[in-house]
């Protein structure tokens, strides 16, 4: 089975030859006719995938924690904005605005409130899921249009959708991995010519297997840059969630996602989401050299439970059926549970500031 984006990548390649990775995920996620992000409605159980906020209130809520409590150790400070870059249907930053009107009325009131959407059809439904608080609201395309202030950031599931690029080791060294086509014209991956610094690669990588891959994600780079230097400049804080790991390594991460099922990458370009991890080690590299602070770098699980997820999770079933008490434990399990392939592993937490304050959950 062949898709409509699959037609005109081909064409393309046939074209004008093979295409790099980083343009293969771009086109798959963003082509203005047949992107996944244009025409899909990719969230939710009828979607391809369920992120975080969709699986319980409890997520938004520990996140609306994290910011009042970041607010008050920055002492405070006015203006303020609080944003999300990739906001998804708008659930988390319903949460956690529900949770900073409850716990800190005065940073409720003090704060103008901003998505970074670039899908109108997105806005639309973040719109309808943040009506109670229409008049903070503002949109934005672009990161970049934010207004001058402290800041409290937050994105969940943003990086992994920045486009990466992978080199391939060969006899001749790491060589750039393309996407071209086979004898019989369908999609297949190839080795390129061109190559990459030695200096970037880790050290494993001289004694690794051939055929070992190499992801790089100079664009993920720039967007941790721009943010950096946002912050450094105005002040705040970051927290940023994603799948990925905590130190640079080798190996392919590229996955495609369809129906709620793993997809080959090549399948089915415009109809699957297509991610790969997230290096948090480069990212928190990349804060360091801008200026920024960490604050820590964690699993996702241990964060949620460090802010109260599972206090929380009690006092939300408190009082209902037995059955509505066990919904709620499975889902807190479900974000915070530890082991191989789980959601409390798998995820991980980076938080960034400045100025320099010590931050809870991390500080000793």
């Amino acid at each position: 089975m062949t898709t409509p984006l699959a037609e005109k990548i081909k064409a393309i390649i046939l074209a004008n030859g093979p295409i790099s990775v980083t343009d293969y995920f771009s086109l798959c996620l963003a082509d203005p006719e047949h992107g996944y992000y244009r025409t899909r409605e990719p969230f939710g159980q009828s979607g391809d995938f369920i992120t975080a906020p969709e699986i319980s209130q409890l997520f938004g809520e520990m996140i609306g924690i994290f910011l009042v409590q970041a607010w008050h150790r920055h002492g405070e400070p006015v203006p303020v904005h609080i944003a999300e870059i990739g906001p998804g249907r708008g659930t988390m930053m319903a949460d956690i605005l529900r949770v900073v009107r409850k716990l800190s009325p005065a940073l409720y009131d003090a704060a103008d409130v901003h998505l970074v959407e670039t899908s109108e059809r997105l806005q639309k439904v973040q719109q309808q899921t943040l009506v109670a608080h229409e008049f903070k609201m503002t949109w934005h395309e672009s990161f970049d249009t934010l207004p001058a202030g402290f800041l409290l950031l937050a994105a969940n599931e943003l990086f992994d959708a920045i486009p990466i690029r992978q080199f391939i080791k060969t006899a001749h060294g790491f060589k750039e991995r393309l996407v071209g086509l086979d004898a019989a014209g369908e999609l297949t991956f190839a080795a390129g010519v061109a190559g990459i610094d030695p200096d970037l690669l880790p050290p494993a990588a001289h004694s690794a297997p051939l055929g070992t891959a190499f992801e790089t994600a100079p664009a993920r780079d720039a967007v941790m840059a721009t943010l950096s230097e946002r912050i450094r400049t105005h002040g705040g804080t970051a927290v940023i969630i994603d799948y990925g790991h905590m130190a640079t390594g080798l190996g392919d991460t590229l996955q495609a996602v369809h129906g709620h099922q793993f997809d080959p990458p090549l399948a089915h370009p415009g109809q699957a989401d297509i991610t790969s991890h997230v290096d948090f080690e480069q990212l928190a590299r990349r804060a360091v050299t801008e200026g920024l602070q960490i604050n820590g770098l964690t699993y996702q699980g241990d964060f949620l439970l460090a802010l109260g997820l599972a206090e929380r999770a009690a006092a939300l079933g408190r009082d209902k059926d037995v059955s509505t008490q066990e919904n709620i434990r499975a889902d807190a399990e479900r974000l915070a549970g530890a082991g191989e392939g789980k959601m409390g592993e798998l995820f991980k937490v980076l938080v960034v500031s400045s100025p320099n304050v010590a931050l809870v959950p991390f500080q000793k």
